[in-house]
């Protein structure tokens, strides 16, 4: 089917299609049977200004995917099908698109690409229990601000132990010269 020649009205389709997939972070196929314009409007702002939401022909998108050289879709594209490009937080996106698939059940997620790897629906589902990425930088900040100021403290015992002893000889050394005298 990517061998057929593609018509110039749907070749600049596949092109920009193409382009959303090389320039996303990651790709999330979705089944939106039932939703209504208002429906896909408040699903387009759920996802942010680092997501674009586009409704596809599975022929055009499957060419677009096999373009930008992602493998594994395939199966996904049947259907009505509709796209979202994430150029941002992963996570965040996925999180909307799962809160917004609970309030809606008729959007169905049906599976996805992350890093060049096809992701199954469940996969996209455990990418959206991940905590953003504020969240995580903020935990490895605080568990590198821990270890240093352990470091620190480790650094400065062999001085204070050097201290102490240097009082305790000064101590010895006061006593046996004020028992000689």
């Amino acid at each position: 089917m990517a061998d057929k020649p593609v018509r110039a009205d749907k070749a600049s389709a596949v092109d920009e299609l193409t382009e959303h997939f090389r320039g996303s972070a990651a790709t999330v196929l979705t089944e939106y049977r039932g939703l209504t314009v208002k429906e896909l409007t408040e699903l387009r702002r759920s996802l942010g200004s680092e997501a674009k939401y586009t409704v596809a022909k599975n022929t055009l998108a499957k060419r677009a995917a096999t373009d930008a050289g992602i493998e594994g879709l395939d199966t996904l594209f049947t259907g009505p099908t509709a796209l979202a490009f994430v150029k941002g937080d992963v996570v965040e996106a996925a999180k909307g698109l799962r809160a917004f698939a609970k309030a809606h059940p008729v959007l169905v997620i049906k599976g996805g690409v992350f890093e060049g790897k096809a992701l199954t629906a469940d996969e996209v589902n455990k990418l959206a229990d991940l905590e953003s990425r504020e969240v995580l930088l903020a935990k490895l900040a605080g568990a590198m601000k821990g270890n240093l100021t352990k470091a620190a403290g480790l650094f400065q015992a062999p001085l204070a132990q050097v201290a102490r002893l240097g009082a305790a000889l000064q101590e010895k050394r006061e006593k046996e010269g004020s028992a000689e005298a």
